[in-house]
């Protein structure tokens, strides 16, 4: 094909290492990654962003958009829009909190109408594990979704229950004759019955409620199922840093486990929390900063595999005072890159790490083979950063459609300047495109 598009910079982040390069674009697919000064093709755009980074486009896995149902709470068309001005060019959205949950092919066709003319970004779909549905997650995983979400604990949504220990394995078992993906939120229901709950606006009080053990019991069944059935799963935002140690043994001997945190986890700490600001809220909890500390050890040392948003809205009057009561979700979509970039790089990492984190290993998550990297071959995805720049949180300038956020008012650095799909620009210095985002499927 006829290269149309070459993307050029000084400071281009690929699997090889950051350099400078020029990127050649063919039919939405990188065509090469040539020296800097390469000559353009005849017929083809130049568009140099002098020194600002080139990243991969951000593959996010842990979206909550409850739409349809739910979509006072969020949207595909504001989802969308918010991960475009964030750097994100790929998303896959879990199967609860709308209304019908993913968790039968028709239910997976309604998202999929609702999605096809709203998506601003790619978007793919996860499926739901409930006690009653294992006939479904053959047909599930055969119409294209890309593994099956489950609730160790409650999910705070009557329609998606829990699985308890024999149900969980009845799941896998079906999940491993075909070699799927189980995703698990991973607190135990009878730690969680034992901690202390007290109601009102101490966020001590929540996150006591809230103990690490919850994490590190239900991680501890996990990996003991996984290990039994021979089974894929993988641990949603893991808060517990306590649990880090179980997961990296059960990598070591073997057990298909793989792992991840969230922005709000390696960025927000308990200890700056204030009473009342349930915006904070989220299950498992925002914990110590020493705790903290040893996530970001697991995540340099790659027993976390990659770092996702778990944005997770609801409309303001559900987020009270009392964290007994209120909403539990972070809303971060459009943020994630710059929170975890401020932090990254005081710690000492680079934008490759980032890159990996962010991008390549979710991709590799969800097997999304054309994204999460710049390489020939892959979609032409790319998410342009002036990493230097700095900018305070304005909940007034998110996308999201409830701009209640744990970040307004913190200053950030690494500004999202342009998101390029596909060779298309889809976000530009404030500016969105119309939708021009692809519903996935996942490929055998």
């Amino acid at each position: 094909m006829d290269v149309n598009l070459v993307l050029r910079s000084t400071r281009v982040i690929t699997p090889e290492g950051t350099r400078p390069a020029s990127i050649a674009v063919a039919g939405g697919t990188i065509a090469a990654v040539l020296p800097h000064d390469a000559e353009v093709p005849d017929g083809a755009r130049l568009e140099d962003v002098g020194d600002l980074a080139v990243l991969p486009g951000l593959v996010d896995t842990h979206v909550h958009v409850n739409d349809p149902g739910r979509t006072a709470w969020e949207g595909f068309w504001t989802a969308t829009r918010a991960a475009a001005a964030g750097g994100i060019t790929t998303l896959l959205d879990m199967p609860l909190n709308s209304l019908p949950p993913t968790t039968t092919v028709d239910h997976l066709r309604v998202k999929q109408d609702v999605a096809r003319t709203k998506a601003h970004v790619d978007v793919g779909f996860w499926g739901g594990a409930l006690p009653d549905n294992v006939k479904d997650l053959r047909p599930l995983y055969d119409a294209g979704v890309f593994g099956f979400k489950c609730f160790l604990s409650p999910s705070g949504v009557d329609e998606f229950p829990q699985l308890d220990q024999d149900r969980l394995a009845a799941s896998l078992a079906e999940l491993a004759a075909f070699d799927g993906l189980m995703i698990v939120h991973a607190e135990d229901p009878h730690e969680l019955a034992a901690a202390p709950q007290k109601p009102g606006a101490a966020y001590t009080d929540f996150l006591a409620s809230r103990p690490p053990a919850a994490e590190n019991t239900a991680i501890r069944n996990l990996i003991d199922q996984a290990r039994r059935l021979r089974a894929r799963v993988h641990v949603l935002h893991l808060s517990s840093a306590d649990a880090l140690p179980l997961l990296a043994a059960a990598k070591a001997e073997g057990v298909r486990i793989t792992v991840e945190s969230c922005p709000h986890f390696l960025t927000l700490a308990a200890e700056e929390i204030p009473d009342g600001a349930t915006e904070f809220k989220c299950c498992p909890p925002i914990r110590e900063a020493a705790n903290q500390d040893l996530l970001w050890r697991g995540l340099a040392d790659g027993t976390i595999d990659c770092v996702v948003s778990d944005h997770s809205p609801s409309t303001a009057d559900l987020k009270t005072g009392d964290f007994a009561s209120a909403w539990g979700g972070i809303s971060s979509l459009q943020l994630g890159l710059p929170a975890i970039w401020t932090e990254a790089r005081r710690r000492g990492h680079s934008l490759e790490d980032v890159a990996r984190w962010m991008a390549a290993g979710p991709a590799w998550l969800a097997g999304l083979d054309r994204k999460g990297a710049i390489a020939v071959g892959r979609d032409a995805d790319f998410a342009v950063l002036a990493p230097d720049a700095t900018f305070t949180v304005d909940p007034a300038g998110l996308q999201h459609k409830n701009r209640v956020t744990a970040y307004a008012g913190k200053t950030l650095q690494g500004v999202v300047t342009a998101t390029w799909l596909r060779g298309q620009r889809v976000y530009d210095r404030g500016v969105l495109a119309e939708p021009s985002g692809r519903l996935l499927v996942r490929e055998a």
